[in-house]
């Protein structure tokens, strides 16, 4: 189902992320996990791409895997970072056969194992560059939906890592609306306040595409270390920081207060319209139906 289908029939969306899996241990895992989550009837599911397109045959597998097992929408990513216009252009044309009507055009990390990397060759330095290359396929191609990929894009309620000037940050992010894109789905954060004065600077900025929150519940200590690097620095409230400190030591009592926490994000969100929420899972589906139980009435409204 095309992105704008789903968009227009639901007042808010929620959706999952996943990352392909490395072993066939961890793929039984992960559709143990989908299988848990299928009968939540999500409104799609998304699929990342390693860095510098490293996992791109894995993300390839495990989208067509989901859309041909099982009756979730998969969004497969798809990021600038070490590719050629004729990959992109094979990437598309076989996502176009398989029947998948969307993707997330994202600008990418380079390779891990390549601090030094040198990005000259690629044809896409920034994802308006790779939107670009998608709204003209669209044009050029007959896919199996008349009007092409439906295209999401990233962005960052708490500020992009490597754009300090908040005011150039929604410069970029508006180009991106203007070259297609069809709805922005965000970063991770914690405090809800910092994604309404996000929102509320798309709308100064003339950026009028739906917004979807993305919303991580933190599940163990070490894993709220790993968010603050890889997610640039997300900011934990002093409310938060407080509560996991007094049971650093509790693994059960972390989860209760990080489960909690985002149940209370998503409460606030959807009672504030918010178009969507996008859970990052992490490949795991305990957190996620925990809240979604918490907030079954609510979410069922909002979905439908």
């Amino acid at each position: 189902m095309h992105i704008l289908d789903i968009l227009e029939t639901q007042s808010s969306t929620f959706s999952f992320e996943f990352f392909p899996p490395r072993s066939e241990e961890a793929s039984n895992t992960l559709f143990q996990t989908l299988r848990s989550l299928e009968r939540l009837k999500p409104s799609f599911v998304s699929v990342t791409y390693g860095a510098g397109g490293a996992s791109r045959q894995l993300t390839h597998d495990l989208v067509l895997r989901i859309q041909q097992t099982t009756p979730l929408v998969a969004v497969p990513h798809l990021t600038c970072v070490g590719h050629r216009e004729a990959e992109i252009q094979e990437i598309l044309e076989r996502y176009a056969a398989a029947g998948v009507s969307n993707v997330l055009a994202l600008g990418g990390d380079p390779p891990r194992d390549q601090p030094a990397y040198d990005r000259a060759s690629d044809a896409f330095r920034h994802a308006v560059d790779l939107v670009r290359f998608i709204v003209r396929f669209n044009a050029q191609r007959i896919h199996a939906d008349a009007r092409g990929f439906g295209v999401g894009v990233a962005a960052f309620p708490e500020g992009h890592p490597s754009t300090p000037n908040r005011l150039r940050e929604m410069d970029y992010l508006k180009a991106k609306v203007e070259a297609g894109a069809n709805y922005i789905c965000t970063q991770l954060f914690f405090d809800n306040r910092d994604f309404h004065d996000f929102r509320e600077r798309c709308e100064l900025a003339g950026i009028h595409v739906p917004i979807i929150a993305g919303i991580m519940p933190i599940t163990t200590l070490s894993g709220m270390q790993r968010m603050a690097e890889l997610a640039a620095g997300a900011r934990f409230p002093a409310r938060l920081l407080r509560q996991v400190q007094q049971h650093a030591n509790d693994a059960v009592e972390i989860e209760r207060i990080g489960v909690t926490w985002a149940t209370e994000q998503c409460r606030e969100l959807l009672e504030s319209g918010v178009r969507g929420i996008h859970f990052y899972t992490l490949n795991r589906s305990k957190a996620t139906l925990q809240i979604y139980a918490q907030l079954a009435p609510l979410l069922a409204r909002a979905h439908s």
